[in-house]
């Protein structure tokens, strides 16, 4: 039987994310000078002996960032999910768009339209399973992360940097 795995469980992400790393498990082992054993078992759904740090955590986070691993970041999303709480990317003034604000509001208009899409669609025949509060949970990840650079828009305007 295959397992499938939670990506809104902390723990499911980061083995799911680790495993995309290039190179898989050992290539990222090497990165964290850590024997591929450790890791593996660290990582493992299935054994309780082992677990990661709040530190190895962040710098197996940080290395499928830095590899640009799909969904590098969904460990954290996860975890801050678990306690009710989620999280957008803060962008750099420099990874912010020069189009003007009105685009921007589109965007954030077209991802929240996304979020309701993902809920109508689970809703139709009333119950919302595993998958589809997952698939709801990332649209909600996504609107976060528009609103945020909406957000820093509008400082980086108001502080006269953006010209619109």
């Amino acid at each position: 039987m295959t397992r499938r795995y939670s990506e809104m469980n902390q723990h499911d992400a980061l083995y799911k994310v680790a495993r995309a790393f290039p190179g898989g498990l050992e290539a990222l082992a090497a990165e964290l000078k850590i024997s591929v054993n450790v890791l593996r078992n660290k990582l493992a759904p299935g054994i309780d002996t082992h677990y990661p740090s709040f530190e190895e955590v962040s710098m197996i986070v940080a290395q499928c960032q830095k590899a640009g691993v799909k969904d590098a970041l969904l460990p954290l999303h996860a975890m801050l999910g678990r306690h009710g709480m989620a999280a957008f990317l803060v962008p750099e003034p420099d990874t912010i768009s020069d189009d003007d604000l009105s685009q921007t509001v589109c965007r954030v208009m077209s991802q929240v339209g996304g979020v309701a899409e993902a809920v109508s669609d689970a809703l139709m025949d009333g119950v919302i399973t595993n998958i589809e509060a997952d698939l709801i949970e990332k649209e909600f990840q996504g609107a976060l992360t528009a609103l945020g650079e909406w957000r820093a828009r509008i400082r980086m305007h108001h502080k006269g940097e953006l010209k619109d």
